[in-house]
């Protein structure tokens, strides 16, 4: 007997080849929303799940560095120098930085936080690393002693199910970071009750300049953040690797809400909404869609007398740890 597989014609495999792929896609995406003052969470899925988050572990990096230049009161003008391990972690490095090179601490922030340059986050880390140790008298690897500080901030911010094992998100083999959407909505609310990291990330572009070969050399860093200015955006960060696939931090603020009260005082409600969008495949569609609903079921939920049934599971606390 002669046995026959019939094999279906290929114009009917690409299609189903593209069908599951795209589930697949669907099932590992993640998002959460929150309105970050009040902390109602507002939709979720697959929120505590761990993934790589690529490029938001900048944020960790930044709020480390500004953090400690508070704690120090160190100016970020202070320049730095770049380091060798800044050009050999490969990845983005647009400014096309030197070992000797000097750039500021500010315009390091820039660069990392705008243009996601892997190169900045090296620079800071190593910097703000060797700073630490000195501080506390001991020696070690500065970018470690970096990371292990982001995982400090992590702790303190409720963040369990976060790893960071670097401080630029990049895919390496080894030492693999992880977060899940709803702790990197922890991070991006206390990232911006700061307004000195809110000034930076609502920026479309920046001019900064590092010197090079005892020459100054000026570069303009953009953005990757298209949805700036649209839908009341004003940060937060993108992010994107093979492993984590389209990553995007999102923040949302509409005018406080003007209270009078009785005896003539007067109550601002801050209104900010925090979007974390996971391993998606179009980031910036995703989330248009998620903060327009957002804001919709905020807007019931107030109107209907922003009751609370289960604060644990409908409520997003974050502490300030520092």
């Amino acid at each position: 007997m002669i046995s026959v597989t019939i094999c279906p014609p290929l114009r009917l495999i690409a299609p189903l080849l593209l069908l599951l792929s795209s589930l697949i896609a669907l099932a590992q995406e993640a998002f959460f929303v929150v309105e970050a003052n009040s902390g109602r969470i507002l939709m979720a899925q697959s929120a505590l799940d761990r993934k790589p988050v690529a490029s938001l572990t900048k944020i960790a990096t930044a709020i480390v560095t500004l953090d400690w230049a508070d704690a120090t009161k160190r100016d970020l003008g202070t320049l730095i120098a770049v380091p060798g391990s800044a050009v050999t972690i490969g990845g983005s490095n647009p400014m096309g930085l030197r070992p000797g090179d000097r750039i500021s601490i500010r315009n390091a922030l820039y660069s990392a936080l705008l243009g996601s340059d892997n190169a900045s986050a090296q620079i800071l880390a190593h910097y703000v690393g060797g700073r630490i140790l000195y501080a506390r008298n001991k020696t070690g690897d500065n970018v470690k002693t970096f990371v292990r500080e982001m995982n400090e901030l992590a702790k303190g911010l409720g963040m369990r199910r976060t790893k960071f094992t670097n401080v630029h998100g990049m895919d390496h083999a080894r030492g693999r970071g992880y977060s899940t959407a709803t702790d990197m909505a922890r991070l991006c609310i206390y990232a911006m009750r700061k307004p000195g990291f809110v000034f930076f990330v609502k920026q479309k572009s920046r001019k900064v300049s590092f010197e090079q070969a005892g020459q100054s050399r000026g570069f303009t860093v953009q953005n990757t953040n298209k949805l700036l200015g649209q839908q009341n955006i004003n940060g937060i960060k993108t992010g994107t690797t093979a492993r984590a696939g389209q990553c995007l931090a999102t923040s949302s603020e509409l005018k406080p809400v003007v209270e009078k009260l009785a005896g003539g005082a007067t109550r601002l409600t801050p209104r900010r909404l925090i979007c974390i969008v996971l391993g998606s495949q179009d980031r910036f569609l995703r989330t248009q869609s998620l903060v327009q609903q957002g804001w919709q079921f905020y807007d019931q939920w107030v109107k209907g007398g922003a009751l609370v049934a289960d604060p644990a599971r409908e409520m997003l606390r974050v502490p300030n740890p520092r």
